[in-house]
């Protein structure tokens, strides 16, 4: 008799790259409470790329993955479940601001030879949603900007633009219609240097992240996965988990084929 792999092997869930440099401390808040709380053994890797975190739940290498929007609406649209997806202040949704160095001359006018550093080309709020903004404003980027770097992490471009290494960047930032008009995540990604940057301009709105599992995970596996998940925000322990592994107030059940809406999103990217 064939035995699938979930009921002897620890349950993988998979984090992407763009969380920065203190993954191994997330990764161990999220890991203990998977356990704790499937009653099974549970392990936390982090794939390279958005590109290889979606490759790995599409085969079945990871059994479970939190993912940027983009990542969600291609694997929905391929038979892929996404569970739950993330509420941040209030709102199921996020957008995406252009900011710049606080003390720079940088706007939407002036941003013809600048360079810009982007987190990866599967992120919506660090790649995507500003893409398609440039352009619906007529500024296209490969011609726009005189260079572009890819640097893996929010953190990462944020300090590249406050090393002056590079112009611009993007990164989330609340939704307008969660009632925070302005703000950016900056201080969630580097907390203490928020007051480093302005504004350039924000983007519309997508579907925030999402957790996502693998068609292949038993189905009782997912029941209590998307329960665990659902129940983070009602301990401290878990609270902890939301803030420095999802950046999220809690979890809510995610709509089928909730992403549709970035389809036009990835088309613009192209």
């Amino acid at each position: 008799m064939n035995v699938s792999r979930d009921e002897y092997a620890a349950l993988q869930f998979a984090l992407p790259p763009s969380l920065g440099t203190e993954l191994g401390t997330r990764s161990k808040l999220l890991q203990d409470y998977l356990k704790k709380a499937l009653g099974r053994d549970a392990a936390v890797v982090t794939p390279g790329s958005y590109e290889q975190l979606a490759r790995e739940l599409l085969a079945g290498k990871v059994d479970a993955a939190w993912a940027p929007p983009f990542v969600c609406a291609r694997i929905e649209a391929m038979g892929v479940r996404v569970l739950v997806r993330g509420v941040r202040n209030g709102a199921s949704t996020y957008r995406a601001a252009l900011v710049c160095r606080k003390d720079a001359n940088v706007t939407l006018e002036t941003l013809q030879g600048t360079t810009a550093a982007w987190s990866d080309r599967d992120s919506v709020g660090g790649y995507l949603l500003p893409m398609a903004f440039l352009r619906e404003k007529g500024l296209e980027p490969l011609r726009t900007f005189f260079r572009q770097d890819f640097l893996g992490s929010y953190r990462a471009t944020l300090e590249a633009v406050a090393a002056g290494k590079a112009d611009v960047t993007s990164l989330f930032a609340p939704s307008a219609k969660g009632g925070q008009a302005q703000g950016t995540g900056s201080d969630e990604v580097w907390p203490g240097h928020e007051g480093d940057f302005k504004v350039i301009a924000y983007t519309e709105d997508a579907p925030n992240d999402g957790v996502a599992v693998s068609m292949g995970l038993n189905g009782a596996v997912v029941t209590e996965l998307e329960k665990a998940l659902l129940n983070l925000h009602q301990s401290p322990e878990g609270q902890a988990v939301l803030k420095d592994c999802f950046h999220a107030e809690k979890f809510e059940v995610s709509p089928r084929m909730g992403y549709r809406a970035l389809y036009r999103v990835a088309l613009a990217s192209l």
